[in-house]
């Protein structure tokens, strides 16, 4: 699984980078399929709470999932996401089972 990481008009510490690769690599437990996820950081202006948005593109057989998430830290933004998207990719799942 290929995981890209974009942080758009900042940068990503290490640690950030860390914490983003451990999140996404539990998605492969909910699928095996995942050829590649793509991260995108932004912070959202103007400055107040609530103004860090992550967003989730992962690329499975035949789609592309996506999901976006906005908190108030990286960290809170990237869990909400891996969660929809852990919901995401069980549905797929379920809907190429029965075909």
């Amino acid at each position: 699984m290929d995981i890209k990481i974009q942080s758009i008009h900042f940068d990503a510490t290490e640690k950030l980078q860390e914490f983003i690769g451990k999140k996404v690599a539990k998605l492969e437990k909910s699928c095996e399929d995942i050829k590649s996820v793509e991260v995108q950081l932004k912070v959202v202006k103007p400055a107040t709470a609530q103004n860090k948005e992550a967003s989730l593109s992962v690329a499975v057989p035949g789609t592309t999932l996506y999901v976006e998430k906005t908190a108030d830290t990286f960290e809170e933004s990237i869990d909400l996401c891996v969660d929809a998207m852990k919901v995401q990719l069980t549905r797929f799942k379920e809907k190429n089972r029965e075909k």
